[in-house]
């Protein structure tokens, strides 16, 4: 696994596909905040005045979450004014994914200025509010569905964040299906956006599910529509798709599908409780402008 401080020969003995190029290793390292906020709600020795403590360690970063907290996107009836109260607001489940959220922008840093970059960051943040909807509709954890929609494209907005400029006109020049883009990535780069997520995400040492999750989420999984027990993977791939087909698109000129296509791939159950194409579109937004970045 790698370490930040290997040399770039030693950050090519990765066992498993092909090591990135040592550039995408001098950006920023994941805030330790984040990671120590992420395992102690894994093992559920998160009470709010221990998170509170280890939150308010970092005052820049627990500004962002208060920001968050207070934001619409939680409707305040009053303004939270310390991590105590924010946390109270957000629920300690939901405290992941957020700091997720927020340790995603800090170490993507003034990055996010790049249109490319925000037009990404923005379908990120969509996928993972419509992974939490169909969480909901299929019985499963939406702090987790959130937590992998914010994380699966990590690969595509570090290579945005390396080569802006190259980057953006890869995405304005291959309009056609998400296997082009791989390939233009791959012509790029020497991989594509997969393999660079997934091995970001072991570098970061974040939760092996998640390593999988940004690594396969353009595989094709064998799930009958009927089915209601379908794995994370396959629940992101699909919440990727239909945040294209709402508007969300993380290029402009890709092929969009069809919302009709893609609810008819629920179960029934779960399409009784999911939103209608112009309600998810509206939530999207609208939650997307509580979280943008300043």
């Amino acid at each position: 696994m790698l370490q930040w401080g290997l040399t770039m020969a030693e950050g090519r003995t990765l066992e498993q596909g092909r090591a990135l190029p040592w550039a995408f290793f001098r950006l920023s390292p994941f805030p330790q905040i984040a990671l120590r906020v992420m395992k102690m709600v894994s093992k559920e020795e998160a009470s709010m005045f221990k998170l509170a403590e280890v939150i308010s360690s970092d005052p820049a970063f627990a500004m962002e979450l208060l920001t968050i907290a207070n934001s619409p996107l939680f409707a305040p009836r009053y303004p939270a004014t310390n991590i105590l109260d924010a946390i109270s607001r957000l629920g300690t489940k939901n405290i992941q994914g957020i700091c997720l959220t927020v340790a995603v922008r800090t170490y993507l840093g003034k990055s996010l200025n790049f249109p490319a970059m925000k037009m990404i960051w923005n379908h990120n943040l969509a996928t993972a509010l419509v992974s939490e909807q169909l969480a909901l509709a299929f019985s499963l954890n939406k702090d987790d569905a959130y937590t992998a929609g914010i994380m699966h494209d990590i690969g595509r907005l570090a290579m945005a964040s390396i080569k802006p400029r190259e980057y953006a006109e890869l995405l304005e020049k291959f309009a056609g299906p998400a296997e082009a883009i791989l390939g233009a990535e791959e012509s790029l780069f020497g991989f594509d956006h997969c393999e660079a997520g997934r091995q970001l995400t072991e570098s970061w040492n974040l939760p092996d599910e998640f390593a999988a999750i940004v690594g396969g989420h353009h595989h094709d999984f064998p799930v009958s529509p009927g089915a209601l027990d379908w794995p994370m993977q396959a629940l992101v791939h699909l919440a990727c798709s239909m945040t294209d087909a709402v508007g969300f698109a993380a290029f402009k000129h890709c092929q969009v599908p069809k919302c009709d296509a893609l609810y008819g791939l629920l179960p029934e159950r779960a399409a009784n409780h999911f939103p209608t194409e112009e309600q998810l579109k509206n939530l999207v937004s609208e939650k997307i402008r509580s979280v943008q970045h300043p």
